[in-house]
């Protein structure tokens, strides 16, 4: 059997599908692939923030197209690009083992977040991003910043910025790893929800290739993103909003430290559950925050 997987062109969403492609084959003996490049709204204006690129899924939408087309049989996206509510006629079949989470500091000669100078640069594209640097660091500027993984860090390297805070999982997948100067711990930075996972998905139609894909999925790794993604769902903000969430496994419950960044936002909030209450959990934490956010405007 042959399965086409469609992809953002990009060096890291072709890295992706290419890890993708091998847990198929894998998992699948005999599984023939190629792969269906596709242009996302997202990659054709990097000019703007994405949070005023006017759409949700800039960088889904495209691909998910193509599966619906039937161009391609599966899709495989970095699930926080993902927006929070499905697309009639598509499914999740699989969420693989998750990569780390958190976000990391490039900076020029390996500088800690703690030791930039004052006034320092920082480069995000992330709302999220900016208001925890912020938080620590009110005294940098903070620049916006678009492009692939190498341009960004590339940015950096040259001296145009004197930091950026990307993704550890985006870096280490693009093998640029090397250029991390420090991985940003949580709670203090909270990465975005599903950050570092991936979402390979079918047509719901096609039972046949979830059968497939279903293989690879890996239940903690599903769970976790679950109720992160059910904490940015519940917030009524979309993938973009300045939010940030991770759980994971402590003791066989499921431990969801999640939050809202910006002026005034309340200090992250932990809460336990049980694995099969994942969605639930983050609804929970979502109805936290909302709650306290509006007893803060009274």
């Amino acid at each position: 059997m042959k399965a086409r997987i469609a992809t953002r062109r990009s060096p890291l969403a072709r890295a992706q599908a290419a890890l993708v492609a091998d847990l198929l084959v894998a998992a699948n003996p005999g599984l023939r692939v190629e792969f269906v490049p596709v242009v996302t709204a997202g990659d054709r204006d990097r000019s703007k923030p994405i949070e005023e690129l006017g759409e949700r899924g800039v960088f889904s939408r495209g691909v998910q197209a193509a599966l619906l087309d039937g161009q391609a049989d599966i899709a495989v996206h970095s699930y926080k690009d993902l927006p929070t509510v499905p697309l009639a006629g598509l499914r999740i079949a699989a969420v693989p083992v998750r990569a780390d989470p958190r976000d990391a500091l490039v900076s020029r000669r390996g500088a800690l977040l703690a030791d930039l100078p004052a006034g320092a640069s920082v480069g995000t594209g992330s709302a999220r991003r900016s208001a925890q640097v912020l938080a620590v660091r009110p005294d940098l500027k903070v620049k916006p910043l678009r492009g692939n993984v190498g341009t960004r860090v590339a940015r950096v390297k040259d001296g145009e910025l004197d930091a950026a805070v990307l993704a550890v999982a985006g870096l280490e997948r693009a093998g640029l790893d090397e250029a991390i100067a420090e991985v940003l711990e949580p709670p203090s930075f909270l990465p975005a929800p599903a950050q570092g996972a991936l979402a390979v998905e079918v047509r719901t139609d096609r039972p046949d290739v979830e059968g497939l894909v279903k293989r690879i999925d890996a239940a903690e790794s599903r769970a976790a993103v679950t109720a992160e993604r059910a904490f940015l769902r519940d917030l009524r903000g979309g993938c973009n909003a300045p939010a940030g969430a991770l759980a994971t496994m402590d003791g066989g419950e499921l431990r969801l430290t999640a939050g809202l960044f910006g002026d005034g936002e309340e200090p992250p909030l932990t809460l336990h559950g049980r694995v099969t209450d994942a969605d639930a959990l983050g609804r929970q934490a979502a109805a936290r925050v909302l709650a306290a956010r509006e007893q803060a405007a009274q």
